[in-house]
Parts: structure tokens; C-alpha cells; sequence
């Protein structure tokens, strides 16, 4: 019987998983198979739901209605809230857009709004994808080393000025996916600026905002509040990234962009989970015990973050030193000779070997955006027990030294002497 035809459309054909999403089910499928693997590809919270917001989970569980498309009144207003008093944006429920993640209210960012996306790179995996999916047209801008891989003001003014008039969405993520970077109040100034003179839409991920490891988080919304759409959710400074619940807020000037986006969800995922909804308005309020939890989730992901930058750095990578959130973008260049020596010459053949040899499982600076030959890297320091590190970081005083990640955080450790090994080994035998 002959197969019947398949008909793709152009712009998803020869599309795969995305890539953190398939680093994941091909580690838990080596590990499956008996295989020692680190997981330090996909970015996932190591540490819990705070217990206030699981407990808030279990109250409203019986919550079984369809909710308004926009979200439920009470965590809209607890969103607008969360962000005047977090970032000084004074917003109203009326601003915010909820949905199943802030990956799906990307898309429908995308879907509505006619503009080219400008994206820095290197990027978190799924920027670029969507918007080809839709089938707008994608710039993307190389960032370097030398600038920590940020944007700077200049290179924007320079695309902006090829044609001033050209609808834009420019992404800028701080903390960022994948280098661990974070703007500084100058940079986004400077950025802000470039911005509302060419009167681009700034899309603000600041998913990791919580997650800047001195708690000193600043959004570019308070400099450029006409223009910026600030995105946010649950999953990483929440520990929730399986709830699925994402958050828009929007200036009131693009009411009519809300709208717009409201008007394709209700066609499509009609409304985000209900008892999920409900247990997030006790995450964005103001509570003692969430800053506590906040506070000891820094302090880990702090000291861990330096220690691995400090190993790398040292085992002669080129790496800048995370500010927020958990990665790492090593730079394995210095080392291309003893690479190539074994017939790596790019960032996949890179990683796949790493975790061949290693079991250490990180993903190539290719799907991030970058040249396929440019030997970086994506490190998500994430694979430990959060909860018992949360614990145990309770009753420590000071700063966390090396006794206290080898004991709570030893995958991520051992993980990272693998790798500094596995380098010394190539050196040695070149």
C-alpha cells in the first residue's frame, strides 16, 4: 500500500526538538541504559516549589473551571504588584498577560505583532526557531567575549539605522541564558536610549531575574517603560518549570498588542492550568519565607557558579564569571590543538565527544546561535539535590566554601573535574 504523501510546511521541515529539551531525554535515556551521566544540559531549577506555593497548589487543587483567557484576576493583580514593587514599573492587572510558560506567550508575541526579531547572540535555544516557525524574519547579532557577550548600544543603533522605520522586537535576557551575564543599569541605559529612539519593542526576559546572585536585579522597563514588555514566570526562580505558567506585562500603550495576543489564545490554549494560577499568586507576593528561600537559592548557585568559573578558568578556558542564574559559557578555543588532534573541530563534535568520554552532558554554542566552528559551550550547573543544599545552606553562616559543594552539590563537581581531567588528558597526549 503506498505511504500517503506528507505535506510539511516549509517553515517546520527538518525542524527537531528543541535542543535542551532533547539533551534531556537522551541523558535519562543513557542513564536508563546503566550509563554515569551529569546532567548539565537542560536548565532546570534544582531546588523545590517553595512549600508555601506547593501547599497553595493542594488548597485549590478542586479548582476545575475555565479561567478568563488573560488569567485570573487575583494573580494579574498580584503580578502587577510583584513587578512595581521588584523593578519600581507601576502596572495594573489590566497589563498582564498570563499562559502555559512564557515560551507560549513568546510565540503568540510573535504571531501578532509584524517585525523582525533582533536577537543577540549567543541565545537561548527557542528565540530564533519560533519565529521561524511563524515565518518572520530573524537578525540575529553576534555579541563578544570581550563585551561578557552583551549587547551593546552601539551595535543596536547600527542595525536600527539600516532602516529606521522597520518594525522591530529586540530580546534582551538578563540574567542571561546561556552565559550567565547580567546587564548593568549603564548598559541598559545606554540600551534604552537606542531603543525608544527608534521606538523598537524591547521584549525583557528576565525569567532569572530573582536568580541574579547578589540579589541586585534591575530592569530595562524602568528605563524605557513605553516600550518594554517584561516576561517572567515560574520556572526557574520558582523551582516550577513542569507547572507551566508564564507572565506578560505590558505598557499600557500596547493594549492593544494584549489583546491582540488574548484573542489568538482563546482560539488556541483557551486558558492556562487553574489550580496552577491560583497557587501562583501566593508565589508573587510579598512573603518572608519566599525572600528566605530566594536568599539561600543565591547563595548556592553563587558560590557554585564561582567555583566551576574558577576550575575552568584555571584548566585554561575562556569563560566569563555568571552574575545570575545557573550557566556557564565556556570558550574551549585555548585548548583547539589538542582538540583538533582528536578530530574535534566544532562545538557539536565537542560535546559529543565530552560525553563520550565523560558523561558530562552540556550542549554546543552552535544552538545558541554562534558559529559552528567557534568552540564554546553551554554549562547549566544544575544537576545537585536543591532541597538538601536549601537545608543545609539554613545552617551555615557566611559564605559557602568548597566542603559545602562537594557534599551537596558533588555531581556538579565531580562533573566539572571531569571535564578539567578530561582536557589535562588531550593536553598530555598531544
Amino acid at each position: 500500500m503506498r505511504a500517503p504523501d506528507v505535506h510539511l510546511n516549509l517553515n517546520v521541515r527538518g525542524m527537531g526538538a528543541s535542543a535542551t529539551v532533547a539533551i534531556n531525554e537522551r541523558c535519562d535515556a543513557l542513564r536508563a541504559a546503566g550509563r554515569r551521566v551529569f546532567k548539565l544540559g537542560l536548565g532546570q531549577s534544582p531546588f523545590p516549589v517553595p512549600p508555601r506555593v506547593v501547599q497553595a497548589l493542594r488548597d485549590h487543587a478542586h479548582q476545575k473551571d475555565y479561567l478568563p483567557v488573560r488569567g485570573l484576576p487575583a494573580l494579574r493583580q498580584a503580578v502587577a504588584a510583584y513587578h512595581e514593587r521588584r523593578d519600581g514599573v507601576a502596572r495594573g492587572a489590566e497589563d498582564v498577560l498570563v499562559g502555559p510558560g512564557s515560551k507560549e506567550l513568546m510565540f503568540l508575541l510573535q504571531l501578532v505583532y509584524y517585525g523582525d526579531l533582533v536577537i543577540p547572540t549567543p541565545a537561548w535555544v527557542s528565540y530564533a526557531p519560533q519565529a521561524r516557525v511563524i515565518g518572520r524574519q530573524v537578525r540575529l547579532i553576534d555579541t563578544q567575549p570581550e563585551q561578557a557577550w552583551r549587547l551593546t548600544a552601539g551595535r543596536l543603533e547600527q542595525l536600527c539605522q539600516e532602516d529606521p522605520a522597520r518594525p522591530r522586537i529586540v530580546i534582551l535576557n538578563t540574567p542571561d541564558n546561556p552565559t550567565g551575564g547580567s546587564y548593568s543599569r549603564h548598559e541598559l541605559r545606554a540600551l534604552a536610549e537606542v531603543s525608544q529612539r527608534y521606538r523598537v519593542v524591547l521584549l525583557s526576559d528576565e525569567i532569572y531575574g530573582e536568580l541574579h546572585h547578589g540579589g541586585d536585579h534591575f530592569s530595562i522597563a524602568s528605563l524605557y517603560p513605553e516600550g518594554t514588555i517584561i516576561s517572567s514566570g515560574l520556572s526557574k526562580w520558582c523551582g516550577a518549570g513542569g507547572w507551566r505558567l508564564g507572565t506578560f506585562l505590558f505598557p499600557p500603550g500596547m493594549r492593544w498588542l494584549l489583546d491582540a495576543m488574548a484573542a489568538i489564545a482563546s482560539e488556541t490554549f483557551t486558558s492556562t492550568c487553574a489550580p496552577v494560577q491560583y497557587a501562583a499568586v501566593a508565589a508573587f507576593q510579598e512573603d518572608p519565607e519566599t525572600e528566605s528561600y530566594l536568599r539561600s537559592s543565591r547563595r548556592i548557585l553563587g558560590a557554585l557558579g564561582g567555583w566551576v568559573h574558577g576550575r575552568l578558568v584555571a584548566a585554561g578556558l575562556e569563560c566569563a564569571r555568571p552574575q545570575g542564574g545557573f550557566y556557564l559559557f565556556p570558550d574551549f578555543s585555548p585548548a583547539i590543538g589538542n582538540l583538533g588532534a582528536v578530530g574535534i573541530a566544532d562545538s557539536l563534535s565537542l560535546c559529543e565527544r565530552l560525553l563520550e568520554d565523560t558523561g558530562v552532558a552540556i550542549l554546543p554554542g552552535a544552538v545558541f546561535g554562534r558559529p559552528p566552528t567557534e568552540l564554546t559551550a553551554r554549562l547549566a550547573y544544575v544537576d545537585f539535590d536543591g532541597e538538601a543544599a536549601l537545608e543545609a545552606a539554613a545552617g551555615q553562616d557566611g559564605a559557602l566554601d568548597e566542603a559545602f559543594l562537594r557534599r551537596h552539590c558533588g555531581a556538579v563537581v565531580e562533573a566539572t573535574e571531569r571535564v578539567v581531567g578530561w582536557l589535562e588528558g588531550l593536553r598530555r597526549a598531544a
